[in-house]
């Protein structure tokens, strides 16, 4: 193997974001690591000019073009990188020339957001952990009074003639039966998975059919798919049931908002930590929808039973969403401001004998 070939494939396996800028400022070079950080493909990143990849509260360039002139590298601690209109994130890069056949500098980029999210999604699932137990043990205490309850009202219908007041313990009767059902879903217990080979496409594409179906055609759905997402090892049913459950949270946001639209986005992400566990390699589906978004004070709870933005909801919807995802050794996020609420959907591709 040439000794180019080598460093290069060395590069590749590192988990650090590298990149490699000749003296125009072009990107000659990127590992995956990067690919992950900077959310972009090699394909599209290459020959470009480094400003319209990554944009700093300072001048990036002015500190490359000092690096190249002088010889003497530089590292700079919690740097703001723009990536995007929405997309910022905070890093530690460090700057250092490199004279091969051509001037050249290596940049080495390492975020620092990555240790707060780990910290904050192993609490999430410890507390959603807590949580569900908490509510599976307070619905067994519900669940026997609504018996009561429900029996009770029959009897006093029997005795009864006037139909006015029947009507009032047919209400008692109906909401019995709906909290009865209510505490069914609360207390039932996860499907085992029919793991087989499954095209997330294909999946998404039959969640947008049955959206469009409910909405007769008059909520725009876009797709950005990335082709070359491989199969996942994933019980096709329950992911369709968990996606469409996150579809319809943000088709039922759109109500009140002008021109409502909602997107499909398809990525993979590399050498990813969900909870404690690191994965070569993770699928990543994005839910975003241009609703009024999330309200702050529940966000951090919103995939907890029985917690919703909408009066009239179950708070169920996402909650089982979450725990389907939770069997498939994933994770689901969510990032909200009003006008776009981005909800990630997070699947290692590796094979799972779960």
């Amino acid at each position: 193997m040439r000794p180019k070939a080598l460093h290069t494939r060395l590069l590749d396996t590192l988990t650090t974001a590298i990149l490699l800028v000749d003296a125009n400022m072009r990107v000659s070079y990127l590992n995956p690591a990067a690919e992950t950080l900077l959310g972009l493909s090699r394909a599209r990143v290459l020959r470009e000019n480094i400003a319209r990849i990554v944009q700093e509260d300072d001048d990036t360039i002015a500190g490359l073009q000092r690096v190249l002139a002088t010889g003497i590298g530089f590292t700079k601690r919690q740097a703001t990188f723009h990536l995007g209109p929405n997309h910022t994130i905070t890093v530690d890069y460090a700057v250092t020339p490199l004279t091969l056949e051509t001037e050249s500098l290596v940049v080495e980029i390492r975020p620092l957001d990555r240790l707060l999210r780990i910290s904050r999604e192993e609490a999430i699932l410890s507390s959603q952990q807590m949580t569900q137990v908490m509510v599976r043990g307070l619905a067994h205490e519900i669940k026997n009074p609504l018996g009561g309850l429900r029996g009770a009202a029959q009897l006093l219908a029997r005795e009864l003639d006037s139909e006015h007041l029947l009507d009032y313990t047919n209400v008692i009767i109906e909401e019995a039966d709906r909290l009865r059902n209510l505490v069914d879903r609360l207390l039932s217990t996860p499907r085992r998975l029919l793991r087989q080979p499954v095209n997330i496409h294909e999946v998404l594409e039959r969640v947008r059919q049955l959206v469009e179906a409910e909405t007769q055609g008059e909520l725009p759905i876009q797709r950005d798919y990335d082709p070359s997402i491989p199969e996942l090892m994933g019980d096709r049913e329950q992911l369709i049931q968990a996606l469409l459950n996150v579809a319809r949270n943000a088709q039922q946001a759109l109500c009140d908002t002008p021109a409502p639209e909602i997107r499909l986005r398809t990525r993979t992400q590399r050498q990813f930590t969900i909870g404690n566990q690191r994965h070569r390699l993770v699928c990543q589906i994005d839910i975003c929808d241009n609703g009024p978004g999330v309200p702050p004070e529940i966000l951090d709870n919103i995939f907890f039973p029985m917690i919703s933005g909408r009066a009239e909801g179950s708070g169920l919807g996402l909650a089982i969403a979450q725990g389907i995802i939770s069997q498939h050794q994933g994770l689901i996020e969510c990032h909200s401001k009003p006008g776009n609420t981005v909800f990630s959907i997070l699947i290692p591709l590796e094979n799972s004998n779960d």
